[in-house]
């Protein structure tokens, strides 16, 4: 971690004195009446912050691709909160068609507005692909597809005074560099560099976001958490997607062994959604060893998420690339 790093964390440690003492979804508060959208909430981390914040009163739209491993992933869920408030809806962020579709049908059904938005859906690693419209899909999903989400979603939390954008970011933020002249990875592809790149972009987003939300007098805070190394399937896609069904496996194993479970990994994101006093830009992880697995608390970040000029860049292209553009802009 740079000085840069540093001292952006000593400025927001200082902002809370008091991070997290071993917080868990038992201390999440009472949100009968927020409304909290939650992208990739079939499973993984998604289900687990999914169902923790409809425990708690929280009208959830689970927003998924697969529509029938969502309604499975609610009824599920029922099971264990039977009060829960759940809607399905779909909604694939490698096409900004549905993604336009998404917003503006959740718009029109929720005329109050939007508590909470949960950018977690996310792949990683994956041989190269492209999105619907042609961005390179790691990029184009866990960056592009939320930034426009967020973008077309921005009306109905600017109604909801308070409300909050968490992206799910990662550890792996540090391994990854802006290309700015190859962001598709056309001319060169590594999975790993790319999907670095795209939480990278992820932070850089989150910081510009909260900059120009200020800039523009609002209250809503857009915040990033990530959930260390947690048990999820996102690890053996990318085998998987490649034909390894030794690597696959192997993933499976290393999860089993090494990995935290998903409903540790959600608590990050959980805490970032709900914890009050947090100042906007704010960064939430693991408090264990390297930021693997534990309890949440405010985290650190590379120099590189520091990178102000990388931030309006990132900001202007994505602009360009999704046609979408924020009603403060």
């Amino acid at each position: 971690m740079g000085a840069g790093a540093d001292k952006h964390l000593f400025k927001q440690t200082g902002a809370m004195e008091s991070s997290s003492a071993a917080w868990t979804a038992a201390d999440l508060p009472r949100l009968a009446g927020r409304s909290v959208i939650v992208t990739g909430a079939n499973s993984g981390l998604g289900y687990h912050t999914a169902s923790a914040l409809a425990a708690c009163g929280a009208d959830v739209t689970m927003a998924v691709r697969n529509l029938e491993k969502g309604e499975a992933a609610a009824a599920e869920i029922r099971i264990l909160h039977p009060d829960a408030g759940l809607e399905v809806s779909e909604l694939d962020l490698a096409d900004l068609s549905s993604i336009r579709a998404f917003a503006e049908r959740w718009s029109a059904a929720h005329l109050d507005g939007l508590n909470i938005l949960v950018n977690n859906a996310g792949i990683m690693a994956i041989p190269r692909r492209e999105t619907a419209d042609a961005f390179e899909m790691q990029l184009g999903t866990n960056h592009l597809g939320h930034f426009a989400l967020t973008g077309l979603l921005l009306p109905a939390l600017i109604a909801q005074p308070g409300a909050r954008v968490v992206t799910v970011s990662s550890q792996a933020h540090r391994l990854g560099k802006m290309d700015f002249d190859d962001l598709m990875g056309r001319r060169r592809y590594r999975p790993w560099g790319a999907y670095g790149q795209s939480k990278l972009a992820n932070l850089l987003f989150t910081t510009e976001l909260q900059r120009r939300v200020d800039d523009a007098g609002l209250s809503l805070l857009a915040l990033a958490a990530h959930p260390g190394y947690a048990n999820t399937n996102l690890q053996s896609a990318g085998p998987t997607m490649r034909g390894s069904s030794i690597g696959a496996r192997m993933s499976r194993m290393a999860n089993e062994v090494l990995a935290q479970s998903a409903e540790m990994g959600a608590l990050p994101t959980l805490y970032a959604a709900t914890m009050p006093g947090l100042p906007g830009d704010t960064y939430i992880g693991p408090d264990g060893f390297m930021e693997q697995r534990g309890h949440p608390r405010i985290v650190g970040r590379s120099t590189a998420a520091l990178r102000a000029e990388d931030g309006k860049r990132l900001w202007t292209m994505s602009e360009e690339l999704t046609g979408v553009r924020y009603p403060f802009d």
